[in-house]
């Protein structure tokens, strides 16, 4: 008998790709793993940042989690780490609950996602509805544009909330400290990414763009990040940097440290822990997703990418790290640069490493304003922003677009959690609302002593109710009649529907007559034998009840 685990299949996508692995795929893994890990610093360092923590905890979150997920994970191609998604909650959970607490919420919620990859619970993912993905997805793009607004304007507040419109209310009392300098940067350092990223279609020579588009395939972060920090140190700026804030980046490898576990605190720490666990595994199997798109390479293992999720949130926290999952602009550089297997995921946290090691003291001159300006153009790219526009939103459905811009708004309103638990339940009552709308109870015929009906759809409990009225025509119908239910078009039956059929049949039986079944789909059927109700059909009387 197979296991019901899923431990009995722990297969990494490495293995397989290891099979037929060649030289000429390791050279394209080697440049697109290095590509990566450059592309990865200035991103790690400001999701840190964003997330009221020193840069390192990003950095080696990156190098550590992002070795583990390429090594153990279930994607051909997937690049893991931290993510723009994780900035507000674990902003949230460190002003409420401190460092030592979002360690130890992490840790638990490695354990809850390894746990649903090993017991299959990976492809329930997919049932989560995309009008809720989009809806949290522009919030969470909406919430980090806003926590980047103090660093890019260079406001001096020392301690930000960790609510919206309490940050807001901070900033505008600090709007007086605002830096110019510190604004001049962050507003070249997204002008900069935009324009890099359309450089290559604005030259007109043939030769000249393919220069360009050479030049261009050094990531705009690192230029951004390298250029700008040397304007900044050359003139002499009076901006924060790294190191006026952080006193710089260790050089070193991070001591291995145990968070302090006690099983009280972690019922404390309930809904942090559910919040990581529920957001790192829908970004990590979305992400997945869209490099299957793109890459083209076999379809990932989502139980298996949520079991190496899991392993490197349970991991991280040791070294100090944050919440890490599938980051989905690290995996479409990854694919872009040619990377086609596991090793280039790999590779990606050896070269961050490397550079860390060798260039740790040089990140200290890096002004704030530049990497708020490079998280302000990942919020950009991060929304689904056409979504929202009313000629799109025309093209939704009603129950759509209550669901997407629901979601966005309690996303931005209140936080991710609360938006998806209530974006859930409304997606089922929606759901509810509409299979409910699908089921009708028609009139056949009128022919005494024989009454008829065809029934539509799925006799559930959302539907029950419109079984009433066959109901209240057997009670005034004329003693000794047959009640006919044609059963060809019922799909499906619950024990509630099977309830509304008893309440037929003993209106029915009440004026001595019969109540017949016909043509009953297998599903159906097979409620109505298991829970009795064929039994009392065929001996002409309700069930029977003790009292």
């Amino acid at each position: 008998m197979p296991s019901p685990l899923n431990l009995t299949r722990f297969r990494p996508r490495l293995l397989d790709a290891m099979v037929d692995y060649s030289r000429e795929r390791f050279f394209k893994d080697l440049g697109a793993g290095a590509t990566v890990g450059i592309v990865a610093l200035p991103l790690a360092m400001a999701f840190a940042i964003a997330s009221g923590l020193k840069p390192e905890a990003g950095i080696w979150t990156a190098i550590i989690a992002g070795f583990l997920i390429s090594l153990l994970g279930g994607s051909a191609v997937q690049i893991g780490g931290p993510a723009g998604a994780f900035i507000v909650i674990v902003y949230g959970i460190v002003e409420r609950y401190g460092v030592a607490n979002l360690l130890i919420a992490t840790a638990c919620a490695g354990v809850l996602l390894f746990a649903a990859g090993l017991f299959g619970l990976g492809r329930l993912v997919r049932f989560v509805p995309l009008s809720i993905v989009v809806g949290f997805t522009n919030g969470i793009a909406v919430l980090i544009l806003l926590s980047q607004l103090k660093d890019l304007l260079g406001l001096s507040v020392e301690k930000m909330p960790a609510d919206v419109f309490s940050q807001l209310h901070a900033m505008a009392l600090r709007i007086g400290t605002f830096n110019p300098y510190a604004f001049a940067l962050g507003v070249a350092c997204v002008a900069g990414l935009v324009l890099w990223r359309r450089l290559p279609r604005m030259t007109a020579p043939l030769t000249l763009q393919r220069a360009v588009q050479m030049g261009t395939r050094v990531p705009g972060p690192i230029v951004a990040l390298v250029t700008l920090t040397l304007v900044s140190w050359g003139f002499a700026l009076p901006v924060e940097t790294i190191g006026t804030r952080f006193g710089g980046i260790p050089e070193g490898v991070p001591s291995f440290a145990l968070p302090d576990f006690s099983w009280e605190t972690v019922k404390q720490l309930v809904t942090p822990t559910l919040t990581i666990a529920l957001l790192g595994a829908i970004e990590s199997l979305l992400c997945a997703r869209v490099a299957d798109q793109v890459s083209g390479q076999p379809r990932h293992d989502p139980n298996q990418e949520l079991m190496a999720q899991g392993i490197a949130n349970i991991v991280t926290p040791f070294f100090g790290g944050m919440p890490a999952t599938g980051t989905i602009a690290r995996t479409v550089t990854n694919i872009r640069s040619g990377g086609s297997s596991p090793v280039a995921g790999i590779v990606h946290a050896v070269t961050l490493m490397a550079v860390v090691l060798l260039a740790a003291p040089l990140a200290r001159h890096v002004p704030l304003a530049v990497l708020a300006g490079i998280l302000v153009f990942v919020g950009l790219n991060m929304g689904e922003w056409r979504e929202f526009t009313p000629g799109q939103l025309r093209h939704f459905s009603r129950h759509y677009r209550l669901l997407m811009l629901g979601t966005f708004f309690l996303t931005v309103v209140f936080d991710l959690t609360v938006a998806v638990q209530v974006g859930i339940v409304l997606a089922c009552a929606l759901f509810i609302r509409r299979m409910s709308g699908l089921f009708s109870v028609e009139l056949e015929t009128l022919q005494p002593p024989v009454l008829t009906y065809r029934i539509y759809g799925a006799l559930f409990f959302g539907a029950a109710a419109k079984l009433d009225e066959a109901v209240n025509a057997a009670e005034r119908a004329p003693r000794g009649m047959t009640v006919v239910l044609d059963a060809t078009h019922l799909i499906y039956l619950d024990a509630t529907g099977v309830d509304a059929l008893r309440q037929l049949h003993k209106a029915v039986l009440a004026r001595d007559g019969v109540l017949r079944l016909e043509s009953l789909q297998p599903q159906p059927r097979e409620v109505i034998e298991r829970s009795g109700f064929a039994e009392e059909l065929a001996a002409g009387r309700p069930h029977a009840t003790e009292g």
